[in-house]
Parts: structure tokens; C-alpha cells; sequence
């Protein structure tokens, strides 16, 4: 009878020994994970600082003072003085080209010059020396003439008044002195007139024509010496000592890259944020961790399609005090649009 009563108790209170047995596991595994899931919290004490806005593009690096010598004639290497790479100071002798050939042409455009002065100054005074000189001597001679008809003119004159001469003689002697004062003259107009005017302006082209060539010949002979226009690095070479070298060839490039240009090229979007003396940053990854300062010199005034990008092209100045950028090197730049201090 005993058994049969707890039977029947357990029956009765069966659903709540279960309920409250799943409570307590609920209760037990809500604790278990919460004491897994504690998450630490960190505090800092506030401070000021910069905050700033940037503009990450690309660019090329120009130098400021470029100088490229070509070779004026075709012609050979005959020394290089300097190897790339090298500082060199203005006035310097950098190469020497061959100058044999220049040389001669320069005497023989001197010579040209000379005989051209020479013609020149014989048209001016009416001929050559002994031309002149002959020329002198006739005029001498003929106002001699002159002078001694018109003597004896005068004294038949004086004589026809005493009845001493007749009128023939006087009229012959009248003649005589007419004739003596035509040669005379025709002289002096042959010493004043003795070149036409074409032919003073054919002497006078042919002076010009040989004073330009004996210039242009001087001034290639003073290029096969190519001496540094100021101080600076030779950063490119292309030539050796007995290379042959054509007209207009390449023969060195020397720059000032004591401060250097960076063209940059920023996206048209962010244009509008650039403004003159903004700093810059700029990198190039052939040298990791260094940065060179500078700042914007000029912004874009136009916009131009640059591979698959619209960018303008703003003009910046970088100091490089240690020579590092180089010409035409690709490099990073940081464009500090706006920044705040202190904050």
C-alpha cells in the first residue's frame, strides 16, 4: 500500500520535478558562459594632437636648371674629364670634341672675310691701291694741265689788249683750256662714280654672307669644348673618349639638384582643395623611409587625360639638400590639403 502512494505522488508531481529541473540548467549555463564572455575595457587619459587632410598622388622629378650639350658637327670624342655622377663647378671643362675640321673651316671663312673687307674697302675708296694710285697721279697731272691753259689764256687775253696777239690765238688758247677742264673732270667724276650701285650692293652682301659663316664657324669651335654653365651634377653621359658623334647627338645633361621640381598629378575630383604653399611630402621607393619636404608652387590651370586618369598638373618645389632625387624618377606624393594643430 506504501509502494502504491509514492507511485502516485511522483505521477502527481511529475511535469514540475522536471520543469524545475531545466530551470536549474538554464540558470547554471547562463552563469557558465557569462563568466566566459568578460570583456576588459581600457581608459586613456585625453591629450591634444594634429589632425590633417591629405591628397596621396604620384609625380616626376624635374630639375630646376637643366643644361644639355649636343655636338654642333659631326665629329669624334677626344677626352672626357668627368663621369656621371660627378659635381662640377660653373666654368668647368667637361669634354673636348675633335676640332680639326672646325678649325679649318674657321680659317677659311676668315679668309673669305678678309678678301670680302679687302673688295669692300676698294669700292669705298674707288678701286684698289694701285688703281688709286694711278687714278691720283692722272688727276694730278690733268689739274696741272688745267692750271697752265688757264695761265696762258689769261696772258694772250692781257697781250690781245696791247694788240700783241691776235683773236685766233686767244680762241686756241681758250680752247685748249676748256679741254684741259673736261679731262679734269671727267676725272674726278670716274674717282667718285667709278662702282654703280649694284655693284657696292653685291660687295657689300658678299661681306655679310662671309662675316655669318666665319660666326657660325666660330661659334661650333667654341661648342666642341663644353664647359659647365654652372655649378651642378652631371647625371647623364651617353658619350666615351673616340666615339664618333652625328649633328645634334646627345653628349651630356647637367642639372642644379640642389632644389628639384615635382610635377604631380592630382585627380580632378580633388583639385579644388589645392592652394599655393600647401606642404608635401615625397617618397620614392627606391630609397624606403626617406621624405623630402617641399611645397606647391602653382596649381593646375587645366585638366588632361593621363592614362586612364583626369589630372592636373601642379607644379611643386622640393628641397634636396643631399642630391638624392634624380631626374625623371617617378616618385609618391602627399599633398597636405588642410591641417589643424593642437587639437
Amino acid at each position: 500500500m506504501a509502494s502504491n502512494g509514492n507511485n502516485g505522488f511522483f505521477a502527481r508531481h511529475r511535469l514540475l520535478v522536471v520543469a524545475g529541473a531545466v530551470v536549474l540548467a538554464v540558470v547554471l549555463m547562463a552563469s557558465f558562459m557569462s563568466h566566459g564572455d568578460v570583456v576588459p575595457v581600457r581608459t586613456v587619459r585625453a591629450s591634444r594632437g594634429s589632425i590633417r587632410s591629405v591628397i596621396s598622388t604620384n609625380g616626376k622629378v624635374e630639375p630646376i636648371a637643366n643644361f644639355e650639350a649636343h655636338a654642333p658637327a659631326g665629329t669624334t670624342v677626344k677626352r672626357v674629364l668627368i663621369k656621371e655622377g660627378d659635381r662640377v663647378k660653373k666654368g668647368q671643362l667637361l669634354v673636348q670634341l675633335d676640332d680639326a675640321a672646325a678649325r679649318s673651316d674657321a680659317a677659311k671663312a676668315l679668309a673669305q672675310v678678309r678678301s670680302a673687307q679687302a673688295e669692300s674697302s676698294a669700292v669705298e675708296s674707288g678701286g684698289n691701291r694701285e688703281e688709286v694710285l694711278t687714278l691720283q697721279a692722272q688727276m694730278v697731272k690733268a689739274q696741272a694741265d688745267r692750271d697752265a691753259a688757264q695761265r696762258n689764256f689769261e696772258a694772250l687775253q692781257r697781250l690781245q689788249q696791247n694788240g700783241a696777239a691776235s683773236p685766233g690765238e686767244v680762241k686756241a688758247a681758250q680752247d685748249q683750256l676748256a679741254t684741259a677742264e673736261a679731262n679734269l673732270k671727267l676725272l674726278q667724276q670716274k674717282k667718285g662714280d667709278r662702282y654703280s650701285r649694284a655693284e657696292i650692293s653685291r660687295v657689300e652682301a658678299q661681306q655679310s654672307e662671309a662675316q655669318s659663316a666665319y660666326s657660325a664657324a666660330e661659334n661650333v669651335l667654341a661648342q666642341l669644348n663644353i664647359r659647365a654653365p654652372f655649378d651642378g651634377i652631371v647625371y647623364s653621359l651617353p658619350v666615351r673618349p673616340g666615339a664618333y658623334v652625328n649633328p645634334g647627338d646627345l653628349i651630356l645633361q647637367l642639372a642644379d639638384l640642389s632644389k628639384v621640381v615635382v610635377r604631380a598629378f592630382v585627380d580632378e575630383p580633388d583639385i579644388g582643395r589645392l592652394s599655393p604653399g600647401q606642404r608635401i611630402e615625397v617618397t620614392w621607393d627606391a630609397l624606403p623611409g626617406r621624405e623630402w619636404q617641399g611645397s606647391i608652387a602653382s596649381v593646375p590651370a587645366s585638366v588632361k587625360l593621363r592614362g586612364t586618369r583626369n589630372v592636373g598638373e601642379t607644379t611643386c618645389l622640393v628641397e634636396n639638400k643631399d642630391f638624392r632625387l634624380l631626374p625623371n624618377i617617378n616618385v609618391g606624393v602627399t599633398i597636405v590639403a588642410t591641417e589643424h594643430q593642437n587639437v
